[in-house]
């Protein structure tokens, strides 16, 4: 599918799931290296920026939570930037996009004072809302994170351990997916300076401050999850070290129990006590003074 928006003399192509035909014609139209043009028709494995003789070729994956299309854990979008056009390519319905590009429809965006750039206009506003919608996620997900710290306080923990780790793979696919964006707009900005102008560059900067604003909330989360995972082990920790010193304080206190009941329950001709007519209860009497006796062990040595 390809839609079009056009402001003065600059052109914004959008493809998604392009067909071969769609890409041929786009290459012939925009005059693009035929070995990009085929690389557009299909996935890329990561994320880089090219420079060609009068474009740029940007690639960028983008982690996905609940609203993908596909069942994926990433979304690509390509980025053909020239001096008056762009194309951008896309094998998923991205919904930050489908949202900038009603904005465009309406020329809100190209309304402003950028007369002098409108395809580093129209490309940091693409990148604005995409990276605003993450941050959005990651909002959402320090939410449901809150809602784990309250769990942990509250006795859940084994139950806290699987929700943990539901938030936590989010993050690192997050991290995962957007950790090489650093570098490759970086780079963005130093070809863009040399094929468009200060103009281009001053775009690509305004897009690294929404990218580090993004990514410091992507720290953030991961340090908030690891601190309550450590926090979460500790306690479960803490609670089964309990479990298991009481088990052993019961299991030496019926030790000389049952060890009393087996000697009386000897069958041998000569047991002491055992036929007078008060036997049961002198045993009986034996085993709670040797309870006492190991209770009051416990207690001195603190470990009750």
């Amino acid at each position: 599918m390809v839609n079009r928006y056009k402001h003065k003399d600059t052109v914004w192509v959008d493809l998604k799931h392009p067909t071969t035909e769609e890409v041929r014609a786009v290459m012939e139209e925009f005059s693009i290296d035929p070995l990009v043009a085929n690389e557009m028709t299909s996935e890329s494995p990561k994320s880089r920026v090219e420079a060609h003789r009068d474009f740029l070729y940007l690639i960028l994956h983008f982690p996905v939570f609940k609203h993908t299309h596909t069942g994926d854990s990433k979304q690509e979008l390509d980025f053909i930037i020239g001096k008056d056009f762009l194309i951008t390519v896309r094998y998923d319905t991205i919904d930050a996009l489908e949202k900038f590009a009603k904005v465009v429809e309406v020329k809100e965006i190209l309304d402003r004072d950028f007369e002098e750039d409108c395809t580093g206009v129209i490309f940091f506003g693409i990148l604005q809302e995409i990276y605003s919608s993450l941050f959005n996620e990651l909002e959402y997900i320090g939410s449901s994170v809150s809602r784990i710290e309250e769990g942990i306080f509250a006795g859940k923990e084994r139950e806290m351990v699987i929700e943990l780790s539901i938030p936590s793979r989010d993050l690192l696919n997050f991290k995962k997916y957007t950790d090489f964006h650093r570098d490759v707009l970086e780079n963005l900005e130093t070809l863009g300076l040399k094929l468009f102008g200060d103009h281009f560059a001053y775009h690509v900067k305004r897009i690294i401050h929404e990218y580090k604003k993004m990514h410091n909330a992507l720290r953030s989360n991961l340090e908030l999850i690891s601190e309550l995972r450590e926090t979460n082990n500790s306690l479960l920790s803490t609670k089964q070290n309990e479990i298991m010193k009481t088990l052993t304080i019961i299991a030496f206190i019926t030790f000389p129990l049952t060890l009393i009941a087996s000697i009386f329950g000897m069958n041998t001709s000569f047991i002491p006590i055992v036929g007078r007519s008060d036997d049961f209860w002198i045993v009986i009497s034996i085993m709670l003074v040797a309870t006492f006796f190991m209770f009051m062990f416990f207690k001195y040595k603190k470990w009750l």
